[in-house]
């Protein structure tokens, strides 16, 4: 035995004793007996690293997770489970395309390298991926000339390496946001209408105008060469179906994303940092285009408070709320003033989504497909009284007001998913000073949609490539644990990851994904049909403002475990993952 190979099964020895101690039973590790090898028929050096890679994975997939001591009755339960059942814990996963795989000029590039990238995805078993269909790209050269070749080509790809689509209708730019690294404008003649009249983009107290995407402030108003914002959002829609019938007709298409707001979010653009804002500021009302100015002011006067106005100079991007005068001191936000303002600009957002989602129904009624409203995750001052960050994005969410709660309402008359964000974060990874609750608001958002009795499914925020996010995200998938018969009624609809890039694909990160989408799968074979959808059916009857906000009376979230039932192992396997990639370059 050469001094490699001493060394090689020297370092299984101690991971083993390692795991064996801090971690159970050491029959639950293949690699307790390392003289395993002497029975094992000779091998090239090559072949015991791949051995010892797969229990590498082995390890982290079994040692490391928290077991749950079950009753006898549980045991004889799980013995005669019927094969109908396994899929009662499962969770689709998908994952989100480059943000230019489309490129602005709308070509599909490098597609030798994302078939490549694809066929990696579809061998970890993921159940399919998410794209942008940018509004600017596919109407870029004018009204109704639209040109869907660049993305029935990714399609087809897609399709052809067997796996399922959810599509986002883009009407919002790239650039601006967090993690965008591209730029990708809106349509070159709507950005041309916006210079002549600047007020149908969102504009800040001091003027200035956001051009991430139409203000909804327009959105019923004929501006766009005789067609409102609405009207446009439903052609776009319309063609969509049009142009990818078969990609839907063959369930290849199975969820459509609608663009509400900035990065395709239910919200207004209240942080952007192409604007100046720096986490954790609290961001600024976006309301003061003269359309928006004009309907608050109808809005009072119809109220009986034709003195009443919109703050005056109530935050800027960068401001904690006590240095504020709606949010500090004087505490505009709690005079009847300042109340009927968050109600008057909360509620125009839940206008403006119900509105969009009312078309896309329409343009989509009949297929079979899902159709998703997106929510932002603003976890920042979520711990303050204030919920300053919540407000000025729209959200009218306090202490002993659910601002959710009607979202999930309004979106149930359409018979959509509420998809929400930062489900990978902890309270801990975020300064004290910011008084961040992403644990809190993830609670609260997605028990408000179960609550009215809505698919509900979630996102990353930000690229994650450690077993905490992964930990985290699988405790917010199955909050309540996995059931040994019917689905259990926590359980996210759906999870995509953000985003497919060279560093996921990387051999520890994809190892560990590998790991995090089995453990989303419930340790369960893979599915290809999992997600079985009847067409759409018409979206049922306008919900009155006020049944809406009946929807505000707070809750308490329903419980979540402080575990998840299956992890991606912790410290321990880090360590093992270390020693692996010490040794393997010594082992080819």
């Amino acid at each position: 035995m050469n001094q490699t190979q001493v060394i090689f099964q020297m370092t299984i020895t101690m991971a083993s004793i390692m795991t064996s101690k801090l971690c159970g039973s050491p029959r639950r590790l293949l690699l307790h007996k390392p003289e395993m090898f002497a029975i094992l028929p000779k091998k090239t050096m090559q072949t015991k690293a791949q051995y010892f890679q797969y229990n590498l994975t082995f390890s982290s997939q079994r040692i490391f997770q928290r077991p749950r001591a079950k009753s006898s009755r549980e045991v004889e339960t799980m013995a005669t489970k019927s094969p109908n059942d396994v899929s009662a814990n499962y969770v689709p996963v998908f994952v989100m395309l480059p943000l230019d795989v489309i490129t602005v000029e709308n070509v599909f590039e490098n597609q030798q390298k994302l078939e490549k990238q694809l066929k990696e995805l579809r061998a970890a078993e993921v159940d399919g991926i998410m794209v942008d269909v940018w509004w600017g790209i596919v109407e870029s050269k004018g009204p109704k000339q639209y040109d869907w070749s660049a993305y029935r080509s990714l399609f087809k790809l897609v399709k052809k390496c067997n796996l399922k689509i959810q599509a986002i209708m883009s009407f919002h730019q790239c650039g601006g946001n967090i993690g965008d690294s591209v730029d990708i404008p809106l349509p070159r003649w709507v950005l041309e209408i916006g210079e002549k009249d600047p007020n149908i983009f969102y504009t800040n107290w001091s003027g200035n105008k956001n051009k991430e995407c139409l203000s909804l402030g327009v959105d019923n108003l004929p501006l766009f060469q005789g067609r409102s914002a609405i009207q446009m959002y439903s052609d776009y829609m319309i063609s969509f179906r049009v142009n990818m019938s078969d990609f839907l007709e063959t369930g290849t298409i199975i969820d459509i994303e609608v663009g509400l707001g900035p990065a395709g979010e239910l919200r207004y653009p209240s942080y952007t940092k192409t604007q100046g804002w720096e986490y954790p500021g609290i961001g600024e009302f976006q309301c003061y285009d003269k359309y928006l100015r004009a309907d608050f002011k109808d809005a009072a006067t119809k109220a009986g408070h034709t003195q009443w106005e919109m703050p005056d100079n109530p935050c800027t991007y960068k401001d904690t709320p006590e240095k504020t005068g709606f949010f500090g001191p004087e505490k505009t936000y709690l005079l009847d003033e300042g109340k009927f303002f968050l109600t008057w600009y909360s509620n125009k957002l839940l206008s403006h989504g119900d509105q969009i989602l009312e078309e896309a129904n329409r343009a989509f009624i009949g297929c079979k497909v899902k159709l998703a409203a997106k929510v932002a995750g603003i976890h920042w001052w979520y711990h303050d009284d204030t919920h300053a960050a919540e407000l000025t994005a729209g959200y009218y969410n306090l202490n002993n007001r659910d601002g959710y709660r009607p979202i999930a309402r309004m979106v149930s008359r359409h018979h959509a998913c509420l998809n929400f964000t930062c489900l990978e974060m902890r309270n801990s990874e975020h300064p004290t000073t910011a008084k961040s609750g992403p644990q809190e608001l993830v609670q609260q958002v997605l028990s408000a949609g179960w609550r009215e009795n809505i698919d509900v499914a979630g996102e990353n925020a930000l690229s994650r490539y450690d077993r905490a996010g992964y930990n985290q995200i699988l405790l917010n998938a199955r909050p309540s644990g996995i059931t040994e018969s019917n689905p259990p009624k926590l359980k996210l609809y759906g999870l995509t990851y953000l985003r497919l890039s060279d560093e996921l694909l990387a051999r520890k990160n994809f190892r560990i994904f590998k790991n995090f989408v089995k453990k989303m799968h419930a340790d369960e074979d893979f599915i290809p049909d999992y997600i079985k959808l009847a067409p759409l059916e018409q979206s049922r009857p306008k919900i009155p403002i006020q049944e809406l906000l009946e929807a505000t009376k707070p809750i308490r979230p329903f419980p979540w475990d402080d575990d998840p039932d299956m992890r991606v192992g912790d410290i321990f396997s880090d360590i093992l993952d270390s020693i692996f990639d010490m040794f393997s370059p010594l082992l080819k």
